[in-house]
């Protein structure tokens, strides 16, 4: 057998420290999608010292250019973008906690309500998830109902993994497999109810058993397809009339596209929408859009948490904004991942590779076919670390990627492609592996 030649960085450091991690922490990483399993386990580096713009700097010291997941989307402006950093030292500087409010959250929740012309009123979190959370809390008080129709992949609020309860994996069909709900009320079961993306029909069903205790239809307005017959507009029409609260999930979408929500380019008005990620370029803040006649439904429960009154979070978004409007971000963020694609596509069809290309461009994401295609996953990994790059089968553009950046980053995914068809012809794939294959969806770290 072969063995490729691939020369791997020095990561002593990185690997000592996942292994003292296992052992402190359940699951290694506070975020599935960091855990070196999701990438290739023994190989991937997994913890930073350092990172600006698009440049990672390992715990052993190893510099890389991230052509992956961009801070799980996070850092929509790249990392350490300055007039963020800067918005977040004066806030510091001029204390970011105390006994009163802080001005910054009516200024923010301003900007917001301008972006989103439809909306009038804004509550604030930290954190995607519990945001969600909140969101579905004041749709069933305003409604008092209790059931919610969703698609797409939300969070891991109980809310939502409770749709799991009692079946084999409805959320399989919502970007994670296998996740247990374990955890979860038992009572809960039947109270999350799924359809798909671009399937009208399967909401008509929904609404038509479950009208009377319908208290919100949740959806992302765009992942890995467009919609289709004016589907979402569709499916907030459906909401409506079942007197359901419709709620656009744009914790992954917004800022991706445009300067704002997603649902704006295709002329969509929920009730609510709800952003995170991207919204604080890496700083934790989340936002809860929405139409007054609604959100006023959060003055009827108990919605509070001290930290969601800390003055860096709404101080990161109102600078991430700005500049995200600023420079037109969105095009830019689209031409990039536009490129990317365009390119993955080329040089599989040159190498003679089977891939297959989805998402929108500023989340762009890719899958071997093969039952080794979790081998292979690894492997590409792998010989990425080698060239310089730290890159998955995700890419998610940031600002400060550039096309020169594209196109040494395609070079090196052709150098690659090509070694592992090579290897892969002679199956010789998993004699290659330094580490372990990826992993697919959520299961437990040994």
């Amino acid at each position: 057998m072969s063995k490729s030649t691939v020369t791997l960085p020095d990561r002593t450091r990185s690997i000592a420290l996942q292994e003292k991690g296992k052992k402190l922490i359940p699951g290694l990483s506070q975020l599935l999608s960091k855990r070196p399993d999701q990438f290739a386990p023994g190989v991937w580096p997994g913890y930073f010292s350092k990172a600006a713009g698009v440049e990672v700097w390992d715990v052993d010291g190893n510099k890389y250019v991230d052509m992956s997941i961009g801070g799980i989307g996070a850092n929509v402006l790249g990392y350490g973008d300055p007039d963020v950093d800067a918005a977040v030292r004066a806030a510091i500087d001029g204390g970011t906690s105390c006994s009163l409010m802080c001005p910054e959250e009516v200024e923010l929740a301003e900007l917001l309500c301008q972006l989103h012309p439809w909306s009038q009123m804004v509550r604030f979190a930290r954190t995607g998830g519990e945001a969600m959370a909140v969101a579905v809390r004041i749709a069933r008080a305003h409604t008092g109902r209790d059931k919610v129709a969703f698609c797409g992949y939300h969070g891991w609020h109980d809310w939502y993994l409770s749709a799991n309860l009692g079946t084999e994996n409805a959320l399989g069909e919502h970007l994670l497999s296998g996740l247990d709900p374990r955890g979860v009320p038992k009572g809960l079961q039947g109270t999350a109810l799924p359809f798909r993306y671009n399937h009208p029909e399967e909401l008509e069903a929904i609404i038509s058993e479950h009208a009377d205790d319908l208290a919100a239809v949740i959806m992302e307005p765009i992942r890995g397809e467009k919609p289709r017959d004016d589907f979402l507009n569709r499916v907030v029409d459906m909401a409506r009339q079942c007197g359901a609260v419709s709620i656009i999930d744009e914790i992954s979408a917004a800022l991706r596209m445009n300067t704002g929500g997603a649902h704006l380019m295709f002329e969509v008005e929920p009730d609510i929408a709800v952003f995170s990620k991207a919204l604080g370029n890496g700083y934790p803040i989340a936002a809860i859009v929405g139409q007054s006649a609604v959100m006023e439904a959060a003055q009827t429960t108990f919605i509070s948490s001290t930290y969601w009154t800390k003055r860096i979070g709404p101080s990161a978004a109102i600078a991430t904004i700005n500049k995200h409007r600023q420079i037109d971000a969105g095009p830019h963020l689209m031409s990039i991942g536009e490129k990317v694609q365009i390119g993955w596509r080329q040089v599989a069809d040159q190498i003679g590779l089977a891939i297959n290309i989805g998402g929108i461009p500023p989340l762009s994401h890719f899958s071997f076919d093969g039952d080794d295609a979790m081998e292979v996953k690894a492997l590409f990994v792998q010989m990425m670390l080698a060239e310089g790059f730290l890159a998955s089968t995700s890419f998610y553009s940031m600002a400060p990627h550039t096309n020169e950046h594209v196109e040494i980053y395609l070079a090196a995914v052709k150098r690659t492609f090509a070694e592992i068809t090579d290897l892969r012809s002679r199956g010789e794939v998993a004699s290659n592996l330094i580490g372990s294959p990826a992993v697919a969806g959520f299961k437990r770290l040994a």
